[in-house]
């Protein structure tokens, strides 16, 4: 089995389709099904269903599948073991982010470390945290900066560099903004735009709400952290953001939690995988965000 049908292999079970594995690889579909089908030869048999205009795997592909990865992995750590030997740092470095902590953590950073290290080529995937644990665990991208889980998977190293407290927030003209001790029940009478309801952060705030036995009313969520700030500025909704959003047109809500609790915090932090040995670059990169 050569490496690259087992790359082909694992692209069209990651997209679902040929077509879309052939994009990702830059490759033409004949070219994707001509290495499909000679891994197929070699194995003497086939590895998907093809009954529909998604591919699925059949029982072959399933038990080929973690094995692919395994083979694969530890090629590419083979290889990524013996560059380091030469202590260079160059080369591709791959890292996913969040919009906000790309604006808003990373500019500094980014610019020293690029400064540096101007042999190393960076490649920034702005998606949402969540997503960030899947691309690193298909070995899309060697490191996350991210809002960290509240559990971490057994595959991830995990360590957080900075608490990001969450504040509740809204217009000066909303009609908490101004009172005392604002209760969760109130809170709830009145729409709310947060972020969707996948997001490690909406799951922070939905908590302190189910344990009153209270539901939000959303009026609309976005995974962008600056249109939710710019829907509860125009006077849409109350929301819940990073302290570090506060402007001139928005007051933090003086909200009481029962039990004498505080609004959540976020713990922003840097994942990679257990199992992968990390590059110089990445090691790098690792130790300036640690001393920025």
């Amino acid at each position: 089995m050569d490496t690259n049908s087992l790359i082909a292999f694992l692209a069209v079970v990651d997209c679902g389709s040929f077509s879309e594995a052939a994009d990702k690889l830059f490759l033409t579909q004949p070219a994707v099904s001509k290495r499909i089908s000679g891994l197929e030869d070699q194995l003497g048999t086939s590895l998907f269903d093809r009954t529909s205009r998604r591919v699925s795997l059949n029982e072959a592909g399933r038990t080929l599948l973690p094995r692919a990865r395994q083979m694969l992995d530890l090629l590419s750590d083979t290889r990524q073991e013996l560059t380091n030997l030469n202590g260079e740092i160059k080369g591709p470095l791959t890292i996913a982010t969040s919009h906000h902590i790309g604006l808003h953590r990373l500019p500094t950073v980014l610019k020293a470390f690029s400064s540096r290290y101007p042999n190393v080529d960076l490649d920034i995937r702005f998606v949402d945290s969540e997503a960030s644990y899947e691309m690193l665990s298909r070995g899309e991208v060697e490191l996350g900066v991210i809002t960290l889980s509240p559990e971490t998977p057994s595959h991830v190293i995990s360590e957080k560099i900075w608490d990001d407290p969450l504040v509740f927030m809204a217009a000066k003209d909303h009609p908490l903004a101004g009172k005392k001790n604002v209760s969760t029940k109130q809170l709830s009478e009145y729409q709310a735009v947060l972020p969707g309801s996948k997001t490690f952060t909406y799951g922070l705030v939905q908590r302190l709400f189910k344990e009153e036995r209270l539901i939000l009313k959303t009026a609309m969520s976005t995974n962008y952290l600056e249109t939710l700030r710019m829907l509860a500025s125009i006077g849409l909704a109350w929301c819940i953001l990073p302290k570090t959003m506060l402007g001139d047109d928005l007051v933090e809500l003086d909200v009481l939690l029962k039990e004498g609790r505080h609004p959540p915090v976020r713990q922003l932090g840097i994942i990679c995988h257990r199992k992968r040995t990390l590059s110089n670059s990445a090691n790098a990169f690792l130790d300036l965000v640690k001393n920025n």
